[in-house]
């Protein structure tokens, strides 16, 4: 949950006022992270330093990009790490008695301030093997800060790679709105999704509290319990609405009556009788109470003999009184078929009424809406103007994890390497730094993996770019821009850098997004992009590994 009062960062003269995860805090962590600060602490290991990275070693959903999102939460956390006596009394319950009393007085004054955080900018495309954030400090604090830092990136950037895929399949002109609450995991799942939803390129929410707490735009209309709470129009207690030219109030039921009879005729050629007048009555009173925002859910029944056409009757009758309905939402059916009879049915009343805004009312769909069935619409040529996306979105089905790891790269400036029978898994070792290669066009062209202690590439200048593991995979790279992914954002305890607000993150995303190739980016079997090392960083990591690596023997 959130709580309400803000905590502050300070970067010299600057505040910046953050909103602080209330269950994001040390003991938001697997047991033996403490299980090992104790070990380290027995074994004098206090002063040690060590070198963590973040990464993942696969994009998801089948994809050749990510988003990385969740860095702010991350330096929330640091800013606010410190154990408090309620943390210490339930550890001393919890541990085993063996535990020396000095390490709970060692842990209760442990905070955040030797720790040093580099990172890639929040919202930005990245790469499998690119490490999202480089983790500097203490041995015992560092080692402390995983399990929840991976709890913090792994969600959220899952959810806004998600998010930006369902609008790279939607286009630009689609309006996206998140409506996945109910069906998220949890509560502080849903505001999440919510959260990164926006993030990635979504336009809005049906959840509240996420509108109030991250000024997301909050979106949503009526369920069919609505429609179905009515039986008939004796059950409206308030028939009027006030004209807004004459200001007298009008009979709405009769009005809405005499244009469903009219309607009958022109769009379907029979009884206006067929049509379901509790669903009438309902949105007649939603319409009574919403008459500048008008949007009615038409699937209850009937959506082309009962829905659309009792909804056409209250906007023509709302427009008689000076108010213009807003469009409807398709919850069910075939929804290419019905997004396009409803145009047809709006533009054909847009035509008898001379009303040609009425031709463009919004067609919102939401059933069960996923990556594959917005490209599958967008195939039949469906009208919809509007996706409202819930459990594919939030609770991410195609891929319900990133797989964010957090490993040691480095000790007491000594390289450190994970060795695996599976390649995949083996670290690349000691402190490094990351840039983007830009191609002649403008996008980007390869990510290069160097050792910190190595000058940049530079524009213009030959860059030999090798694969991490694949001896014959390299190639000469002249760059035509370079950008270093690594901005120094915590240390000394303070933020070091400017955190852009929600709104320029969600920028930063498409931003990042325009730099990649569309064949990277397309939904089916798309191009691989490139990660690469330095060849310093490919000689000195294969002879770690060598040395590190036990030898056989055979008898």
């Amino acid at each position: 949950m959130e709580v309400d009062s803000p905590r502050s960062y300070y970067d010299g003269d600057r505040t910046m006022k953050a909103r602080q995860n209330g269950i994001v805090q040390p003991l938001l962590t697997d047991l033996y992270q403490i299980t090992m600060a104790y070990a380290y602490w027995k074994a004098e290991k206090i002063k040690d330093h060590a070198i963590f990275d973040l990464f993942f070693r696969k994009s998801p959903f089948q994809g050749e990009f990510t988003i990385f999102a969740g860095l702010e939460e991350c330096l929330k956390f640091l800013q606010n790490f410190h154990y408090s006596d309620s943390d210490i009394e339930y550890l001393r319950t919890t541990l085993p008695s063996s535990i020396e009393p000095d390490f709970y007085h060692y842990l209760r004054h442990l905070t955040a301030k030797d720790v040093k955080v580099y990172a890639v900018e929040e919202g930005s495309v990245v790469f499998p093997r690119i490490p999202l954030l480089r983790v500097e400090g203490p041995l015992i604090v560092v080692q402390l800060l995983e399990t929840t830092m991976l709890t913090l990136v792994n969600y959220a950037s899952l959810m806004a790679t998600n998010a930006a895929r369902y609008r790279i399949a939607a286009g630009k002109q689609m309006t996206l709105l998140e409506f996945g609450l109910r069906r998220a995991q949890g509560p502080d799942g849903g505001l999440s999704a919510s959260k990164y939803a926006y993030i990635g390129g979504f336009d809005g929410t049906s959840n509240v509290l996420a509108g109030k707490l991250f000024n997301i735009p909050v979106r949503g209309t009526h369920a069919h319990s609505y429609i179905t709470s009515f039986t008939d129009f004796a059950e409206l207690r308030t028939t009027k609405l006030k004209d807004c030219s004459t200001g007298q109030d009008v009979d709405l039921v009769v009005q809405c009556q005499e244009y469903r009879e009219q309607l009958s005729h022109l769009l379907l050629n029979t009884d206006p009788n067929e049509a379901s007048n509790g669903e009438l009555a309902a949105m007649i009173s939603f319409a009574i109470a919403f008459p500048q925002g008008f949007m009615a859910l038409v699937d209850t029944y009937d959506v082309l003999r009962s829905g659309l056409l009792n909804f056409c009757a209250v906007a023509l009758a709302l427009n008689s009184l000076g108010y213009k309905a807003i469009g409807i939402r398709i919850d069910s059916g075939d929804l290419a078929y019905l997004s396009c009879k409803a145009r047809e049915f709006f533009e054909i009343v847009a035509a008898r009424y001379n009303l040609p805004w009425f031709a463009k009312l919004t067609i919102v769909a939401s059933n069960d809406i996923n990556e594959d069935t917005i490209l599958s619409l967008n195939e039949q040529g469906h009208k919809i103007d509007c996706f409202g996306i819930g459990t594919h979105l939030v609770t991410c089905q195609r891929q319900p994890a990133l797989g964010c790891v957090y490993k040691m790269v480095e000790i007491n400036n000594k390289p450190k390497i994970k060795l695996s029978q599976d390649v995949a898994k083996v670290t690349m070792p000691g402190r490094k730094n990351v840039f983007r290669l830009y191609s002649a066009d403008g996008h980007a062209l390869i990510d290069l993996l160097q050792r910190s202690d190595e000058p940049e590439p530079k524009v213009g200048e030959k860059v030999l770019c090798r694969h991490p593991f694949q001896e014959s995979k390299r190639a000469y790279v002249i760059p035509s821009r370079v950008e270093p992914l690594y901005k120094l954002y915590w240390n000394d305890g303070k933020l070091t850098a400017p955190l852009p607000d929600l709104q320029q993150v969600r920028q930063r995303v498409q931003d990042s997004l325009r730099t990649l190739r569309q064949d990277h980016k397309r939904n089916l079997n798309p191009t691989p992009y490139k990660v690469s090392v330095s060849k310093d960083l490919y000689s000195f990591m294969h002879d770690l590994w060598l040395q590190s690596a036990p030898i056989g023997e055979l008898s």
